[in-house]
């Protein structure tokens, strides 16, 4: 059950909620730490209309955040990219079609953790959907949602990486992303605080996050640090550390010092879970007496903990564990294995809808020892009790991400003093973020936004170009490759092209209409006038392209092609046709009858690239029956006479033979174009087979006297 929107209450949630559902521009969604942004994620992905996909750059991002990590999705290798070595990347990427149809319908890509994706990697985003959507559009069109806090944690990479990566680019956090700099988004700051809720706590951390860490707020701050604190003294308190080594060291200590029996529980793991994204220990081994911290949402209705509580074990066997956490009183509970999912994102064929589906499921008790934790892991979380080490602080970000973990203020202790130099900052975030103060996001311009949409989606509607480009495109292979064998396919493309081009001054003056009644309208979705104009044109374009392009695009089905560069040249040429043809179709025939909408639009345009059957729409080489093989053979290859499609279907039939003899490609024997005017021809000497195109020595004498004898048999 989806609770009540968090956005209801809150001004800039609200603004970012109809920026994203009524509008294609990108959107940064930043604010500080417990500010709502992960509970709008989810509430977003429960209910919006849009066709839309998770991603986030870690393993465990991508868990917490219910969706899949940035590398997997578009099967990205980690090496860094540098402008003109797409090359390398894309020489990996296989994707299916099923994958990229998926690709094709999304309206909306969600990065989570944006804070930490390189601008290098967000190219690569911009390139994989180029090639398969929009070429001409950076991102391929798609709108992004990009949800992070840059004074949080920042992009990871090695020093020889930065090196290089520098030459190109002006900063390694996202947005000095080539693609992202070419497209205009806008930024919305969130204010509410969630997490903490007292004003001095709240006023300390902001001049920590803002970079205004004066003398006054190291002395409040260096407060909290208490020399003769001993946390192993105390319950239900973890400390943040920098290091790893740190982390475990300490977590391992303790257990050692409690002197009890241990007790190890297997993970049980199906299908493919990478341990980059594991939530917990593979073989997590745990004693009475244990600090340990839930790493999951209890998803009972009794609500007993949440990814972050803290609590110690009171009684543990091979078959149980009982967990009491603070505040709980005496009462302790039984903690059961719960089951995480990997997901990865898949296309419904019944519905057409996107879906999640797992790829692996990890098993296991949703704790993990809690004496400490890196600040790393600690992001999204929060603690009532925390003690910091950031003493040895090395990244932007680590000192505001640990010290905003707690709620309170008192419930934060220092394990050492932070020094000035521990608050690291970052010159080209803070003047990104000055940049971004500038210029405030309101309802005027978000309602401004949604307008320009509703006017750029209705152009896109009565706009015939991409059909054209890919037409001409297809039409200019054909010509260059298969005129010879589809003389009169060939024709037939030629004159589709110049009927659509028919098309452009129509839909020119047409435009020149609904714009002035645009422009005179305040609620376009309601105006009568404009929408039974809108009405009459996708009635009438609706019918033209069915004229145009049915039987062409029937028949284009049918060619078969010997090459396997040709042949795949051509399928991709015609599936582009296929997709813009069939996304043009849906959307004149949606709005025939019902007033032009937004999200009706973009549900259709989604679903209609979306193939039935796996591809049924989409070239495939295929083998006819013989009076369906006579018709189209007579009417678009070369000839209607019975005789040269019979004497060409026994040749046919004896290269496929032969092939399969020899274990060789049919087209390795004998060219499609050579078999034709075999037929038509009939060479009864050798001479004259040599005089067909595509047969020299080496043809005549491997297969000449088997051409020969048939043709001899065929016309006898």
């Amino acid at each position: 059950m989806v609770s009540r929107p968090i956005e209801d209450d809150n001004p800039e949630l609200a603004l970012a909620r109809k920026c994203i559902e009524y509008t294609g521009t990108n959107l940064f969604l930043t604010g500080k730490a417990g500010t709502g942004k992960t509970t709008f994620l989810q509430q977003l992905k429960a209910t919006s209309h849009k066709r839309m996909v998770v991603l986030a750059p870690t393993g465990v991002a991508a868990i917490n955040a219910g969706g899949t990590t940035i590398h997997s999705f578009f099967q990205l290798s980690f090496a860094p990219y540098v402008p003109g070595s797409e090359a390398l990347f894309f020489k990996d990427i296989r994707f299916t079609k099923t994958k990229i149809a998926l690709i094709k319908s999304l309206n909306l890509i969600v990065i989570d953790e944006i804070s930490m994706v390189r601008a290098d990697l967000l190219d690569l985003i911009d390139l994989v959907l180029r090639r398969y959507r929009d070429r001409n559009k950076p991102f391929g069109g798609i709108q992004l949602l990009m949800i992070g806090d840059l004074q949080q944690l920042a992009p990871v990479a090695k020093n020889e990486e930065r090196q290089l990566l520098k030459k190109h680019y002006s900063s390694l956090f996202f947005f000095g992303s080539k693609a992202l700099q070419k497209t205009p988004y806008i930024t919305i700051e969130l204010q509410h605080i969630y997490r903490q809720k007292e004003a001095y706590f709240v006023d300390l951390l902001n001049r920590i996050r803002n970079q205004q860490t004066d003398v006054e707020t190291l002395k409040m701050l260096n407060e909290r640090y208490l020399p003769d604190f001993n946390p192993n003294k105390h319950k239900n308190i973890i400390q943040l550390t920098t290091h790893n080594a740190q982390a475990h060291q300490i977590n391992q200590a303790c257990l050692d010092a409690i002197r009890k029996r241990a007790y190890t529980f297997e993970a049980t793991i199906q299908g493919n879970f990478p341990d980059s994204s594991l939530p917990t220990d593979k073989c997590l081994t745990l004693k009475k007496g244990a600090q340990v911290m839930f790493v999951k949402n209890d998803s009972s209705s009794e609500k007993r903990y949440y990814n972050g509580k803290i609590g110690s074990i009171t009684k543990i066997n091979k078959d149980t564990i009982e967990v009491k956490c603070q505040g709980e009183g005496e009462k302790a509970f039984v903690v059961d294995p719960v089951t995480w999912e990997n997901t990865k994102y898949e296309l419904d064929s019944q519905t057409k809808e996107i879906h999640e589906t797992v790829e692996g499921t990890f098993k296991q008790y949703p704790l993990r020892l809690a004496w400490a934790i890196t600040i790393h892991k600690s992001q999204g979380l929060t603690f009532d009790n925390v003690v910091i080490d950031a003493a040895a602080a090395f990244a932007h970000g680590q000192v505001y991400v640990a010290l905003s973990r707690c709620r309170t203020l008192d419930g934060l202790i220092l394990s050492s003093p932070i020094q000035a130099h521990a608050i690291i900052s970052n010159a080209t975030v803070e003047q990104f973020t000055r940049q971004m103060k500038e210029h405030p996001v309101d309802q005027q311009q978000i309602a401004h936004l949604e307008r320009e949409y509703y006017y750029e989606l209705l152009n896109e509607q009565f706009d015939f170009q991409s059909l054209i480009k890919s037409t001409k495109n297809l039409t200019d292979y054909f010509a260059k490759h298969l005129q010879q064998a589809f003389p009169m396919l060939l024709e037939k493309l030629q004159n589709t092209c110049q009927s659509l081009q028919a098309l452009v001054p129509i839909c020119e003056q047409f435009k020149k209409q609904y714009t002035y009644l645009f422009r005179h309208t305040d609620d376009a979705k309601n105006d009568q006038t404009l929408q039974e104009r809108i009405h009459a044109a996708s009635k009438y374009f609706s019918v033209e392209i069915k004229k145009i392009f049915e039987q062409l695009l029937q028949q284009l089905t049918h060619v078969e092609i010997d090459n396997m560069d040709t042949a795949s040249h051509f399928e991709d040429l015609f599936n582009r046709l296929l997709d813009d043809y069939h996304i043009k179709k849906a959307t004149l025939e949606a709005f025939q009858y019902q007033p032009f909408d937004i999200k009706v639009y973009l549900d259709t345009k989604g679903r209609a690239v979306i193939k039935e059957e796996d591809l049924e729409k989409s070239y495939s080489p295929r083998t006819f029956s013989a009076d369906e093989a006579k018709t189209f053979f007579a009417t678009h290859f070369i000839s209607s006479h019975d005789e040269v499609f019979d004497l060409y279907n026994h040749l046919l039939q004896w290269r496929k033979a032969k092939a399969k003899e020899l274990k060789i490609p049919p087209y390795s024997i004998l060219r499609q174009e050579s078999l034709v005017n075999i037929a038509k021809n009939k060479p009864r000497r050798e001479k004259d087979l040599l005089s067909i195109a595509g047969i020299g020595k080496k043809t005549l004498e491997k297969y000449g006297n088997e051409i020969l004898e048939i043709v001899a048999e065929f016309c006898r």
